[in-house]
């Protein structure tokens, strides 16, 4: 088998993907066009050249005119839909799926039309393609504090269906101190926690995000390499950073992805993962970020499947889950 048959057979789970990040433009104009809502793009390939972003704020732009067009219950659905089938072709057997529903309450849309969307698609994905799910609930950090308690409140009724939160957005001149009591709170509820850091913003909001919030899953993390002490620790406590390297190469975090980190990471016994992050608008699906690595910095089979594996632990599936399915990357020869 070589590595591209490997990366195709390898059953993955993906911890790092927002929803609203894989509005492909088919069916951002399509749902535009079914909810009668305008947008400054005339057809599909106008959509794809706006997809053509040169920074973080041309890209965010675009998605949040994306989510604008996002209305009605089937509008979620439709869109978690599409994506679980890119899981499919992928072989992403499990996803934990950022949504962000400031992004859509802002805008008069219900709490529960979101999650209510999303949530059936994650009931489909189950039992028509086999793709097992939990949705993580974030905060977006440029808003305030008190938007974050009043997001919390509103996600306590659905506590059944949300398994963590996390926090995200521009990340610069908003650390995770910013919402340390916010995240106090959503861990009395009983929420798991994950937090972006350490992307855009400096290996200092890593160890906020470990000490002040609590996280049990560092999202990106790459610039925690500038801090030694910080990898020491990473490494002591097995913290999964959830890396998403065609992102990391889209927003210039890195020049080239020969530059990229996470095989140096991977190496120091960091328990990295690949993730996807935005994929519709970063360059594609968990596929061709492991094959974007495996091709830039000439990754073993050992390695690709190490990934692997740390994707399964770094998860929040039972223990019972997660052992069959790292059992069965073993046993690929």
């Amino acid at each position: 088998m070589n590595h591209l048959e490997l990366i195709r057979a390898l059953p993955k789970a993906e911890l790092h993907v927002h929803i609203e990040g894989t509005f492909e433009p088919e069916l951002m104009f399509a749902i535009a066009q079914r909810n009668k809502v305008a947008i400054p793009y005339q057809s599909v390939e106008e959509v794809k050249q706006a997809y053509n972003f040169h920074n973080l704020q041309s890209f965010l732009d675009i998605y949040y005119a994306g989510a604008n067009v996002l209305i009605d219950e089937q509008d979620f659905y439709d869109l978690a839909w599409a994506y679980f089938e890119k899981c499919a072709e992928d072989h992403v057997v499990h996803s934990e799926i950022f949504f962000d529903p400031q992004t859509h309450t802002d805008r008069g849309i219900a709490f529960a039309t979101v999650i209510n969307g999303l949530q059936k698609a994650c009931e489909d994905a189950k039992t028509k393609l086999g793709i097992t799910s939990h949705l993580i609930m974030c905060f977006l950090r440029h808003l305030s504090e008190e938007a974050a308690f009043e997001t919390l409140e509103q996600a306590l009724a659905y506590k059944d269906q949300i398994i963590a939160v996390g926090l995200d957005s521009s990340e610069i001149g908003h650390p995770p101190a910013k919402f340390e009591r916010v995240f106090a709170k959503a861990r009395e509820a009983g929420f798991l926690v994950v937090a972006h850091a350490g992307e855009e913003g400096p290996a200092e909001y890593v160890w906020e995000a470990l000490d002040l919030l609590k996280v049990n899953r560092i999202d990106h993390g790459v610039r925690s390499e500038e801090d030694p002490e910080l990898m020491q620790r990473l490494i002591a406590e097995k913290m999964p950073l959830t890396v998403c390297p065609l992102s990391n190469l889209k927003l210039c975090v890195v020049e080239n992805m020969q530059q990229h980190n996470i095989r140096r990471l991977l190496q120091q016994g960091v328990h990295v993962t690949v993730n996807s992050d935005d994929p519709s608008y970063f360059g594609g699906y968990m596929n061709d970020n492991f094959i974007a690595i495996t091709e830039a910095l000439d990754l073993s089979q050992e390695e690709l499947k190490q990934l692997a594996i740390n994707s399964f632990e770094a998860s929040f599936m039972s223990e019972t889950e997660k052992t069959q399915w790292i059992s069965k990357i073993h046993a690929l020869a």
